[in-house]
């Protein structure tokens, strides 16, 4: 049998992780001595409470191959193959605990571990077409090849409330340029290659959505795209923004959702993000 599994900072439709059966290894929230295993411990409105009362921005830390190894003997059957689908690798250590872990339980699962380039949205469509398909009984192969295929097409842009949090984890590259002057404005922040980069300084947030819009409608034009859009404590103003790439977009499947905990800790409540790629 294939299972799929993916780290906590997945971001998926309501109900899609049972219905496709994606098991899910959480991401460590470290506040002071303390570590949280997230959407176990700690969730996105604790989370934000917490760092509203504390001032204090926690930091994150990937599953231990310890713990990849115990979750892929509670999640799997011996002999089974495994997709294990994880955050950028560029901007975090969990694949490589992954990969330790796999070369570990070489002799009891095969263990395909699979660097999305990306999170979110984009960690989470990737996995349910690999849930799909196997679901399907396609092969690990073809499941494979296709996410291979589709990892390079994906479009994805973030414009946060503000650079507080930005400037505090230093994740963007370059984030020297917009901080300083220019904390008020609203920053278009692309991730490409697995790297988040600034894109944009615009000085209203409807501005800065819009440009996102029209960015994304300006590369993909009008061929049919699936698309998500992923927000922190923002979802009136993300069920305006999906509805405007509707208006604009051949949009086929869509989907809102709460940003995971283990990226707002690098963007903050209020941030938008919006992710794209050909249908």
């Amino acid at each position: 049998m294939i299972r799929i599994v993916a780290d906590s900072t997945i971001d998926l439709p309501p109900g899609a992780q049972a219905q496709l059966g994606i098991g899910i290894v959480p991401i460590n929230i470290v506040f002071g001595t303390n570590t949280y295993r997230e959407g176990v411990d700690i969730d996105q409105h604790q989370f934000y409470a917490r760092v509203a009362v504390e001032h204090y921005l926690p930091k994150t830390s990937q599953p231990s191959p310890g713990e990849f190894m115990a979750f892929y003997r509670s999640f799997a059957g011996k002999g089974d193959t495994i997709i294990s689908m994880h955050v950028t690798g560029k901007l975090s250590g969990t694949c490589q605990s992954a990969q330790l872990a796999a070369t570990q339980l070489k002799d009891e699962f095969d263990i395909r571990v699979f660097d999305s380039m990306s999170g979110s949205a984009g960690l989470g469509f990737m996995a349910m077409e690999a849930a799909r398909m196997a679901q399907r009984g396609e092969p690990i192969d073809a499941i494979m090849a296709r996410l291979e295929k589709i990892r390079p097409t994906f479009t994805v842009f973030f414009t946060p409330e503000n650079l507080k949090y930005l400037q505090m984890s230093g994740r963007v590259s370059n984030t020297a340029a917009l901080i300083g002057s220019a904390l008020s404005m609203k920053p278009t922040i692309a991730l490409e290659n697995g790297l988040l980069h600034p894109v944009a300084r615009i000085r209203t947030r409807n501005r800065a959505i819009e440009h996102v819009l029209t960015a994304t409608k300006d590369k993909f034009g009008s061929q049919p795209v699936n698309l998500a859009v992923i927000h922190a404590e923002a979802e009136a103003e993300a069920q305006k923004v999906l509805a405007r790439a509707r208006e604009m977009m051949n949009v086929q499947e869509s989907f809102i959702d709460d940003l995971a905990v283990s990226l707002a800790v690098h963007f903050g409540p209020g941030v938008i993000c919006m992710f794209t790629y050909p249908a």
